[in-house]
């Protein structure tokens, strides 16, 4: 059997698209620290589905997806709390980068893990608020971070 160049090339072509793109389940690239969620500056979150959740911090908005569905998020008491991996708990000052062992929970929700950490623009964030289940001012976040040894 005799493979042509043409169809060699094809083949190449379609396996690089495929290795290239992102599978279900498969977590974006973190956050910078510069661009991480700060927990303490957060003023109104809204949780738009039981994967997805919106955060604004001042002018900053960001775009939460979590690895699996996380029906009571959000519900009352209001309030989320988000939980930093170790590593981000000690030299991020506990920000949310969108890295594996974040967490975040409400107080009738276990912890859900994060799975995506992204910025969007007000437009997007304007939008997926219009559709959000569960709505708050703030976040109920710890005044200390947790100690890992």
């Amino acid at each position: 059997m005799k493979i042509t160049i043409p169809i060699l090339l094809l083949a190449l072509a379609i396996g690089a698209s495929a290795a290239q793109a992102t599978e279900p389940g498969q977590s974006q690239k973190p956050l910078p620290a510069a661009d991480c969620i700060n927990t303490g500056q957060i003023n109104e979150w809204h949780v738009v589905d039981p994967r997805t959740a919106i955060v604004r911090t001042g002018p900053r908005r960001y775009l939460v997806t979590l690895r699996s569905a996380c029906p009571r998020l959000g519900m009352p008491p209001a309030g989320l709390i988000f939980r930093p991996s170790p590593s981000n708990a000690v030299n991020n000052r506990g920000r949310i980068c969108g890295e594996v062992g974040e967490t975040v929970r409400s107080r009738r929700q276990p912890p859900c893990a994060i799975e995506s950490v992204s910025r969007i623009d007000k437009a997007r964030f304007d939008r997926l608020r219009a559709h959000a289940m569960h709505h708050g001012s703030a976040a109920d976040q710890p005044t200390t971070l947790p100690s890992h040894r």
